[in-house]
């Protein structure tokens, strides 16, 4: 009874809600896309600028879901079409179903494409081996209409990966054209710098000559800082030439913040939510001295994005450009299946119209469980020495996990938030 009496509240803790979409589709397939095309915060702005931003008057439904008796498997849907009646659109209906040897390692995969539109049926398949850093992949288009590029007769592929290096070709061996390679890259990171370079014959009608025309070549470098964990705050900035004739600089940063909890339901000994706030930039302007300096301008643009995650139920988004401006709201339910409900509204500076679009999204591939104050993700050590009210709210203060995450240690966590260090 007397050690009932004289127990003692329980240390102040910071909610850690989970992020609304943590590893992104895109780092499934990795492995079948260039290091180069993957690297230089290009999937991290992509998810910024599309993530959430239907089209305009459109809707988009997607089903990503997986058996709980068998989770190698899982089957991604997609619906998505006008709202109203449109003579020259049709609803486009397309399904993923992947095979993954491994659940924990999403490197070596087999999944089949099926849609109503080309390609009609397609099979990708990626080998993996992470003790030797090699792996082959292959892109096979089955069903098509008409083959009409070389990439429409399959793409094979090698490369090579490791924390520091990733090199590798592609080729298309089933084409009529001559087209050997298909691509290559090249992929260093040195420290916080990674630069690479990647060679795409499009240009020329010899292979010696497509070797020596600059405009097959794209270069880029970038600059990064953290540890790649959404539990971290990180930042990196890059700059590419893209086939010698558009130059592209961008940015990307990933704050982790903490704000007080004004939630009456909450109990007493929670005293803060983490939040999570993106931004992002990305200019591009053509270089090609052969075109004129009105087709110059013509070709240059910019994008200017923002997200905040409030909590695990509710994220903000917005984009502006020199066309047009977007804002999103997302609001998703952590069930098993969790439920996510966006809208966008898009408004078109030349016309001043405002349309608007919609999409839902169904999804147990991506668990997330983190949200309560579990010993392992809370902000502060749970003990006398670090109360919240000395520590938490002190401005210019940044305390983010005090103990594991803060020393680089991910082991402790779930998979969904340990950072992509082991492959560049």
């Amino acid at each position: 009874m007397g050690n009932w009496m004289n127990k003692e509240p329980p240390p102040p803790v910071v909610l850690v809600p989970p992020l609304f979409d943590f590893p992104p589709l895109a780092a499934r397939n990795r492995m079948l896309e260039s290091s180069y095309n993957m690297l230089f915060g290009k999937v991290a702005l992509k998810c910024l600028f599309e993530d959430y931003f239907e089209e305009a008057r459109h809707f988009n439904t997607r089903i990503m879901l997986k058996p709980l008796d068998d989770p190698h498997v899982d089957l991604v849907a997609t619906v998505s079409g006008p709202i109203d009646s449109h003579p020259d659109e049709k609803v486009r209906g397309d399904a993923f179903f992947r095979w993954q040897s491994d659940v924990d390692d999403p490197h070596t995969f087999v999944d089949l494409f099926v849609s109503n539109s080309d390609p009609v049926l397609q099979m990708r398949s990626c080998a993996y081996y992470p003790k030797f850093g090699f792996g082959a992949f292959g892109i096979f288009p089955l069903l098509l209409s008409k083959r009409v590029s070389s990439e429409d007769f399959g793409v094979m592929g090698l490369r090579y990966g490791s924390g520091n290096l990733s090199f590798g070709a592609t080729v298309t061996p089933f084409s009529a054209t001559d087209e050997m390679p298909k691509t290559v890259w090249l992929v260093s990171k040195m420290g916080r710098l990674t630069a690479g370079i990647q060679y795409e014959p499009q240009y020329g009608k010899e292979d010696g000559l497509k070797f020596k025309n600059l405009l097959n070549w794209s270069c880029a470098i970038g600059y990064g800082v953290g540890s790649g964990s959404p539990l971290s705050p990180s930042f990196n900035f890059n700059l590419e030439l893209a086939k010698s004739s558009q130059f592209i600089a961008s940015f990307y940063q990933h704050v982790v913040v903490q704000r007080r909890v004004k939630n009456p339901l909450e109990v007493d000994d929670v005293v803060g939510i983490t939040n999570y706030i993106d931004f992002g930039f990305e200019l591009q302007t053509s270089v090609d001295d052969t075109k004129s300096p009105k087709d110059n301008a013509a070709d240059s643009t910019f994008q200017v994005g923002a997200s905040w995650q409030a909590n695990k139920n509710f994220l903000l988004k917005g984009k502006m450009g020199p066309l047009g401006s977007s804002l999103a709201l997302a609001f998703k339910s952590w069930w098993k299946p969790s439920f996510t409900f966006s809208i966008s509204a898009t408004r078109d500076r030349r016309t001043g119209s405002i349309s608007h679009g919609f999409g839902v999204r169904v999804e147990n591939i991506r668990e997330a469980s983190y949200q309560r104050a579990d010993p392992n993700f809370v902000m502060l050590t749970p003990n006398k020495e670090h109360l919240a009210e000395g520590m938490i709210w002190k401005i210019g203060k940044r305390p983010m996990l005090q103990s594991d995450v803060n020393a680089g240690n991910f082991d402790g966590l779930p998979r969904e938030l340990r950072p992509f260090d082991k492959i560049l």
